[in-house]
Formats: C-alpha cells, sequence, structure tokens
C-alpha cells in the first residue's frame, strides 16, 4: 500500500479516499496555509516551529505542545508559519459514529470529541496544551498510527482503532485536566442528544424532549448546560448547522432542501442560522469550499 497520506483535496474541501477512515501524518507550513474544511475530524499537534491558526473562532497563537481539534465542517487556515510542523491526525465521523460511539459516554473522551468543542462558544474547535511526558505518548501512538498506512486497512482495523483510541485518550485526559477534571455526562442528557441526532427533521421543542425523558423541563436545561455550556434547543441548532454543512458539501440537493432535512423548513430562518455559526452564507459555504464534483 502506498505511504501517500489518504486525502485528497477538492478545491478546499478535503476528504479521504481509498476507503480510509483514519490516518495520522506530518505537515509542514510556511508564511500562510489557505482557509478550508474537511469532512473528518481534525486533531493538529505542533512539534515544531510557530505559526497562527485562523478560524470563525479567531485567530489562536501556535507554539510546540499545542494541539487543535476541529469537528467536520469547521473551516480554518494557517498564518504568520515558521516552520510549523503539525502531526495531523484525521478520523472519519463514521468511525466516531460507529466504533468509537462508546466515547459519548466516557466523561473524558466524552468532553473531548463531544461536547467540548462547542461548549463556551468554542464553534466546533478545542484548544489545548501538552506537556511534555503527555506529547511524547501522543507521538508514539501518531508514529504508531502512520505505520497502518503501510498494510493493509481491512486487516488491521482494530489495530488503527487501537492506536487512535490510546491518541484520543492521552489528550482527553490532558483537556480533563486543564479544565479541573470532566464530571461524567449524566444518561439523561446523553438519550436527549440521541434523540435529536436520530431525529433532526423533527420540530422538537424543550417540552416534548423533557416528556420523552420523564424529566421537568428546567432540570433538563440545568443537566445539559452543566455538560455542554448549552441548553438542549441550542446543542440541537450546533448539530442541524454541523449537518447542514456536510450535505452542503457532500450532495447536490438545493439549499433549501437540505435546510428542511435537518428541521428548517424557513429557509430565511435557516439562513441566519448557518451564517450565524460559519461566518458564511450556506451558498458561500457550498461555492468556497467544494464544486460539482462532490466525494
Amino acid at each position: 500500500m502506498s505511504e501517500d497520506p489518504p486525502v485528497e483535496n477538492t478545491r478546499t474541501l478535503l476528504h479521504f479516499i481509498d476507503g480510509s477512515v483514519a490516518y495520522a501524518g506530518h505537515y509542514l507550513h510556511e508564511d500562510t496555509h489557505p482557509v478550508h474544511t474537511h469532512s473528518f475530524v481534525e486533531i493538529a499537534l505542533v512539534i515544531s516551529g510557530t505559526g497562527v491558526h485562523h478560524s470563525l473562532a479567531g485567530r489562536q497563537e501556535l507554539t510546540i505542545g499545542d494541539a487543535v481539534l476541529l469537528r467536520p465542517g469547521v473551516w480554518h487556515g494557517y498564518e504568520n508559519c515558521r516552520s510549523l510542523v503539525l502531526y495531523n491526525c484525521c478520523f472519519s465521523t463514521e468511525l466516531l459514529q460507529r466504533e468509537l460511539a462508546w466515547t459519548r459516554q466516557d466523561p473524558r473522551l466524552g468532553h473531548l470529541l463531544w461536547t467540548g468543542p462547542y461548549s463556551g462558544q468554542r464553534r466546533g474547535i478545542l484548544y489545548t496544551h501538552l506537556t511534555d511526558d503527555a506529547a511524547t505518548a501522543c507521538l508514539e501512538h501518531l508514529d504508531g498510527l502512520q505505520k497502518l498506512r503501510t498494510v493493509p486497512a481491512a486487516d488491521y482495523r482494530g489495530d488503527m482503532i487501537g492506536r487512535l483510541t490510546l491518541f484520543l485518550s492521552t489528550l482527553a485526559r490532558v483537556v480533563a485536566d486543564a479544565s479541573n477534571g470532566s464530571a461524567g455526562t449524566h444518561p439523561a442528557v446523553l438519550d436527549a442528544m440521541r434523540m435529536m441526532e436520530d431525529r433532526p427533521a423533527h420540530q422538537w421543542t424543550l417540552t416534548e424532549l423533557a416528556a420523552e425523558l420523564h424529566l421537568a423541563p428546567g432540570y433538563l436545561v440545568r443537566l445539559f448546560k452543566a455538560a455542554t455550556g448549552l441548553p438542549p434547543m441550542a446543542f440541537l441548532s450546533r448539530h442541524r448547522v454541523e449537518l447542514a454543512a456536510t450535505r452542503l458539501l457532500h450532495t447536490d440537493k438545493p439549499i433549501n432542501r437540505i435546510g428542511e432535512s435537518v428541521g428548517w423548513p424557513d429557509q430565511n430562518y435557516f439562513a441566519r442560522r448557518f451564517k450565524s455559526h460559519y461566518g458564511l452564507s450556506a451558498s458561500l459555504y457550498r461555492t468556497r469550499f467544494t464544486h460539482a464534483n462532490k466525494h
């Protein structure tokens, strides 16, 4: 198997090719790396040099030991790079929703992958800084994941998931320590998240959601905010807009139909919600990050 990365550019959209679901590799950036988006979860660990990470969450200076996690659909780029070397780890939403679905119930991994990137208006992005020991451990697991590019993916899927999980667990402990620990997520919050994600087009209300869970609406709001920093309906909006971004990038459906499919049949309302989250209109987002030949 080729050691070339299983990632391809369609204009400024990055996506997996050859059936890959996870990958780790080095990238060197000098000066500017243009704004782009991607259809997978990406974690970038700075191993040398400096630069500035540019995203809707603002500009963040990067130094050795910094790590950035980005949910699918988030646009970002790099500026003022001086020999900036990143060790990137990328994995598909398919892997996250299937083999890694259990991470939602783990206090640390759930915060890292599911709730943390959205709490505190982070816009699907999470920054952290690794100690030397944590960085060494992360590099060991990333090296192991990178080496798996030379073996048949079908025969070593378990190894790949294992290496990825070890890397994510190490990173999750760092994030938890930085935030003075991560409390476990209440089962009702996990159930509510699954219910809304399974039926995004349904016209959910707080009253209906709380009734399904046999909880008082106010109590459900408090549980949800404690876990995610957001009330349930705001979390649903975040999920809908991320889902809409994926469908804009990977389908040719008209924008108004995409709005309907994620629960926003009012095109004007959908337009406002999308632009509020991504800073771009849905049409500009689609035009900027893809073209007719979608993957």
